[in-house]
């Protein structure tokens, strides 16, 4: 149970999804995470809320460049030198799941034009930009685990006056964990969907209350959001 200091303050909350990437998630991906389909229904979920209320959503992700000039160590031989092909810059395994996406794009000038979901602006995303993919919704790219780590992230949110971060995505241990200690780091308040987050485990979800996280499933997070 949190305090006045780490309860979410709704209001002021923005929605972090973390690599919900087709190659994290299509069944026929030689590179998909146990669990990341099942829990695209409960992210959606909670998307639409958000949107529905106006409110931020950032999606942050993964890009590779071909040569792994780019990748961490512990994947850089497998890209850079078995040619693997894991969430490289501009093919359809990068793109987050098209479920996720929102319709239409800023850039849309006439309400007559069909909506269109958007694909990634790779060159931008990889410059350490965001993209605005719709009102108040935007992708970033993090080079690292952390979504914090090297990103616009921090600056945006606080330019957006938010101070609760909500968090879900694609395997716990490694990317979504990470940007939570990244977040209580930086005095956010932390909110983690844990039924819209593949992998998590139940040492690990302790381990997070015992920082002032709020654990919460996606239904639990709706209500509290209207």
């Amino acid at each position: 149970m949190g305090d006045k200091y780490t309860n979410a303050d709704w209001q002021n909350s923005a929605l972090i999804t973390i690599d919900t990437q087709n190659d994290f998630t299509v069944p026929n991906s030689p590179f998909k995470i146990t669990g990341t389909l099942e829990i695209v229904p409960k992210m959606r979920q909670v998307l639409d809320t958000f949107r529905s209320m106006r409110m931020p959503i950032i999606h942050v992700i993964r890009l590779y460049n071909p040569d792994g000039s780019n990748v961490d160590l512990c994947r850089r031989r497998a890209v850079a030198e078995l040619g693997k092909e894991l969430v490289i810059a501009g093919t359809k395994g990068a793109e987050l799941v098209e479920e996720l996406k929102p319709f239409s794009s800023p850039s849309s000038s006439s309400s007559s034009l069909p909506s269109t979901r958007p694909s990634l602006d790779t060159e931008l995303l990889l410059q350490g930009q965001p993209q605005q993919v719709s009102t108040n919704e935007w992708i970033m790219y993090k080079p690292r685990w952390g979504a914090f780590y090297a990103t616009p992230l921090e600056n945006h949110l606080h330019k957006l006056n938010v101070n609760t971060v909500v968090i879900c995505g694609c395997n716990f241990p490694n990317c979504p964990r990470t940007t939570v200690y990244e977040a209580s780091e930086r005095d956010f308040r932390v909110v983690l969907i844990k039924d819209a987050t593949s992998k998590v485990y139940e040492q690990g979800l302790q381990e997070l209350e015992n920082i002032g996280v709020e654990l919460m499933t996606s239904d639990d997070c709706v209500n509290a959001l209207k």
